[in-house]
């Protein structure tokens, strides 16, 4: 029983840890902009690139165990990372008619998020030599 928990309790301890490191975004990046919710983008970038460099680490090494990749993956960039926010902050825009925004703020996301995740697989392929 104890060992079915303990990827429960990878993912919740990660889970915790990535979620306070979203709000901490937020709160670092709410004095920069009033119509960017840039906290949301940068945890959206930070965490693909993360996601990326661990998946790369995971499929190329045995340096990443399953029961870490549950922590960090699905835990803490799960975590930290938000598609919730990311809609209900692109509602807003489009809301309150900001279509240029709205549209901006998604590609920005999109775009940044995919550049993001293969900028994490290129440096651990560097590293890695």
């Amino acid at each position: 029983m104890a060992q079915s928990l303990m990827p429960l309790l990878y993912v919740g301890a990660g889970g915790f840890i990535g979620a306070v490191l979203r709000y901490l975004a937020s709160l670092a990046t709410a004095g920069f902009s009033m119509t960017i919710p840039y906290g949301t983008l940068i945890s959206n970038g930070l965490g693909c690139f993360a996601i990326g460099a661990l998946a790369a680490l995971a499929v190329e090494t045995e340096a990443v165990s399953p029961a870490a990749r549950l922590f960090l993956a699905t835990g803490i960039c799960g975590g930290f990372t938000t598609m919730s926010s990311f809609v209900y902050e692109l509602a807003q825009y489009l809301r309150s008619d900001q279509f240029l925004l709205g549209a901006i703020y998604f590609g920005a996301t999109l775009v940044g998020s995919i550049l993001m995740f293969y900028a994490g697989s290129v440096l651990v392929a560097l590293i890695r030599g």
